[in-house]
């Protein structure tokens, strides 16, 4: 039972990293000195969807919060700056995409464009550094609390922080590719082509700082999981590559969203069984089955999850075939 959640805390956490993670890379594409309607043609390609990917988050921390008590605390406390910084680069994203268009002055729209910006950088470093630092292990004392916050502080944290920036912008690029008219997506299509290789350098940097941690390699029980699924991170990246190249938009985009899912496997896979591993003091660390709740807590929660998922997935599936293939310019927006 402990497994099952565990699993499908990873999967609704990694599927809000791949539809965020566009949402996010559009809005770190703003920061480009384009024209007003080069702007709006972005959102309005991200906006559809925007709302409804959230749900996913809302969804994750909804497991978290009654399926994992105690690494929910654990998460909060020890990963404060981390998980505050995502959250308010969420808060930001969606209060910049909301109200940029109220403002008639294209100076005040520019500046909510600098707020988007702005919370797109903080989530993406916010939940790269989350994923980092329960990768390398925490300062979890014999009382279960995990002490300081000095452990975010890392080499490996800031270059996995960096990481998740550079695939999130390689996702938003890769997303408007594939959504906007073809004569608009061929100039995004080449910047996205640069886009994957800075991405595959920064993974490759991340990885040889988490090679070198001491750290990184006590806190990994399954180092061949970890290396095997490193290994699938970068074919993807270089499957994206030359998808680009070939024209092939929507193989380009399943790519570069397998590259946002896979750290989360890869972080999961890694520390089975544990969750959170001390680096202070050898042999303490919370395993998924410690840090779950109750089994009849697990199978109610089931029972309320049962009917929850399908309608999930189903309003999912249908935001996608409604708003399928390319933007025309003649549905109504208002970001």
């Amino acid at each position: 039972m402990e497994l099952a959640w565990y699993a499908l805390l990873g999967l609704f956490f990694a599927t809000y990293l791949v539809l965020g993670g566009y949402d996010y890379g559009v809005g770190l594409l703003l920061a480009r000195r384009t024209a007003p309607a080069t702007r709006r043609a972005a959102l309005n390609a991200v906006g559809p969807f925007f709302l409804g990917n959230e749900v996913w988050l809302v969804a994750t921390v909804g497991i978290l919060f009654g399926a994992f008590p105690t690494l929910e605390g654990e998460l909060l406390s020890g990963f404060y700056p981390a998980v505050l910084g995502a959250l308010a680069g969420v808060v930001l994203v969606t209060a910049g995409v909301q109200l940029r268009s109220r403002p008639t002055g294209e100076r005040a729209r520019a500046g909510w464009d600098r707020v988007v910006v702005a919370g797109s950088a903080l989530a993406a470093l916010g939940w790269g550094a989350l994923l980092a630092g329960l990768l390398q292990g925490v300062p979890l004392r014999s009382d279960g609390h995990v002490a300081g916050l000095t452990h975010l502080g890392t080499p490996f944290v800031a270059a996995t922080a960096v990481a998740m920036l550079s695939l999130v912008a390689a996702q938003g690029a890769t997303f408007l590719t594939l959504r906007l008219p073809a004569a608009e997506a061929a100039p995004v299509a080449r910047l996205a082509g640069r886009l994957v290789p800075a991405a595959l350098a920064a993974v490759g940097t991340a990885a040889v700082l988490g090679l070198l941690s001491g750290r990184v390699r006590a806190a990994v029980a399954q180092p061949a999981a970890a290396v095997l699924l490193l290994v699938a991170l970068v074919a993807a990246l270089l499957a994206a590559r030359t998808a680009l190249g070939r024209g092939r938009p929507g193989l380009a985009f399943a790519a570069t969203s397998a590259t946002l899912a896979l750290p989360v496997a890869l972080v999961g896979a890694a520390l089975w069984p544990w969750v959170l591993v001390s680096t202070v003091e050898p042999g303490v660390g919370l395993t998924v089955a410690d840090a779950a709740a109750s089994g009849p807590t697990l199978r109610l929660l089931g029972w309320l999850a049962l009917p929850l998922l399908p309608a999930l997935l189903g309003f999912q599936a249908m935001c996608w075939w409604v708003f399928r293939g390319r933007t025309d310019g003649r549905a109504p927006v208002y970001w």
